[in-house]
């Protein structure tokens, strides 16, 4: 491979150049843009106007001058060519005739050149001498002025065509015009002259300046309107980029504000979630050594009597003796069922736990409470997950068990947990009775307020789907993202 040639420095100084005029043009307002853009359009317009204009103004000049020259030449012309009426050609004393009267009249001195042509291109007559008496092929000046019209024009003609021609000078008024007979009003000849363009020269350049003036007026009267109503937007444009901008940092600072609100939202639920676990096991703990304690040492005196009147009949015969065995019976049952409160209200210690093996532990420590078979599946990544989100998915899929033990007798129960990176899904499904869910919530149900407040808390939703004689579905979805994951 060849190594890249290096720009030149003329090259990237242009470059840099071409960037700093383009930041500094787009910096500039609306108003200023739309000056530097516009006057060198508007120039360009005016310029190419003007020209189209004034080239008009010198033609419209040059017909009417050529044409008023030509009634002019025709009339001192014609009453000397009349006999070509009845002949070919032009007799010595009418060519003299001719020339006398292009020598001493002033508008014959005023005529540079002068040929007069037969209808076939013959030149009958011709200042030059050498001209006459020669045939040449009709032009479209002499074929307008043969068929009656006047033809008129500003003449260039190069060196050659000079000669060709018998034109002394190079830039002349080149005009045809037809003579016409006396008695029957019928073209006869056309005669071709040349005058100098002086007096076309000063009337057009009069007319030019006067057009010149009045588009370069009219281009800066609406340049100046344009203008005016471009810096009216502009000023207005500006002063909405000010309130935009001044709404814009009002709704940055908001967005800020409210995203120093949701944190602290956030650190309050997460401390109101560790102030809740750590009442509740304040509450299991104060269960199990208060009343738990008390009922134990009930049962145990009860037992004791129990034990006492079956060894003496006096006693056994006494009526509070039957009812020792009942007693028995019914404080063992609550004592069972205040340990087992007791349990439910003790988080056991699932900080260190992942996602996965808390999952496990509920369903094991269910299957082994209430004898029924669990089926779970997990799939997730192995992402670390805030202890609020733990507690939540350890709280949400106790209770969801307990409801579908008590309700639907955990018949094809199943739960499932997916997620990855993001979110975590929780699923747990029966195929128990199902229910109205906005009946049982008119009834009170707080477990499912509880429930929903878990998950909505954390950000995430909670959906019940629930039809009698199919079964019951809840799905629970938990953010990973900056609520979710542990930081540090």
């Amino acid at each position: 491979m060849t190594a890249a040639k290096p720009l030149p420095a003329a090259a990237v100084l242009w470059t840099l150049l071409n960037l700093q005029m383009r930041n500094a043009f787009a910096r500039l307002s609306l108003s200023r843009q739309f000056m530097l853009l516009s006057f060198p359009i508007l120039l360009s317009g005016t310029l190419v106007v003007g020209w189209w204009i004034g080239e008009q103004v010198q033609d419209s000049v040059v017909h009417r001058m050529g044409g008023v020259t030509a009634l002019y030449v025709g009339s001192f012309i014609a009453p000397h060519v009349q006999s070509l009426v009845d002949k070919d050609d032009l007799s010595e004393r009418d060519r003299q005739a001719l020339r006398s009267d292009l020598a001493n009249t002033p508008l014959g001195q005023k005529i540079v050149a002068l040929k007069i042509w037969r209808k076939d291109g013959y030149v009958l007559f011709s200042g030059d001498a050498s001209m006459s008496g020669r045939k040449f092929p009709i032009g479209e000046g002499l074929a307008d002025a043969l068929a009656g019209n006047i033809f008129s024009e500003i003449s260039e003609r190069s060196e050659e065509e000079q000669a060709q021609h018998g034109q002394p000078m190079q830039r002349l008024i080149e005009t045809y015009t037809p003579i016409h007979a006396d008695r029957t009003g019928g073209v006869i000849a056309a005669a071709e002259f040349y005058v100098k363009p002086d007096d076309v020269d000063r009337e057009a350049a009069a007319a030019q300046r006067r057009g010149w003036l009045l588009v370069a007026g009219a281009m800066l009267t609406m340049y100046m309107l344009l203008f005016v109503v471009v810096r009216k937007g502009s000023r207005t444009i500006i002063d909405q980029q000010g309130q935009l901008s001044d709404k814009l940092n009002q709704l940055t600072q908001v967005n800020q504000q409210n995203m120093q609100l949701q944190e602290r939202v956030m650190r309050a639920a997460e401390r109101a979630t560790a102030v809740h676990e750590d009442l509740l096991q304040r509450i299991s703990a104060d269960i199990h050594d208060g009343p738990g304690q008390d009922l134990g040492f009930a049962l145990m005196q009860l037992k004791n009597m129990d034990d006492a009147c079956a060894t003496h009949n006096t006693m056994a015969q006494a009526p509070w003796a039957k009812g020792l065995g009942p007693a028995c019976i019914a404080v063992q049952s609550a004592l069972t069922d205040l340990r087992a409160i007791s349990a439910d209200l003790d988080l056991p210690d699932i900080g260190r736990l992942a996602l996965t093996d808390i999952a496990m532990r509920v369903v094991r420590d269910f299957q082994v409470k209430t004898g029924c078979q669990i089926a779970l599946s997990t799939s997730i990544a192995a992402v670390a997950a805030t202890f609020r989100v733990k507690v939540t998915l350890y709280r949400l899929l106790q209770e969801s068990l307990a409801n579908a033990y008590r309700h639907a007798q955990c018949r094809d129960c199943r739960v499932s947990l997916t997620g990855g990176d993001d979110a975590l899904t929780l699923e747990i499904s029966d195929r128990g009775p199902g229910f109205d869910e906005q009946t049982a919530l008119a009834k009170g149900r707080f477990g499912l307020h509880g429930m929903r407040q878990r998950a909505e808390v954390l950000g995430g939703t909670f959906d019940l789907i629930s039809e009698p004689a199919v079964g019951t579905t809840i799905r629970v979805r938990l953010p990973l993202g900056s609520t979710g994951r542990d930081h540090g």
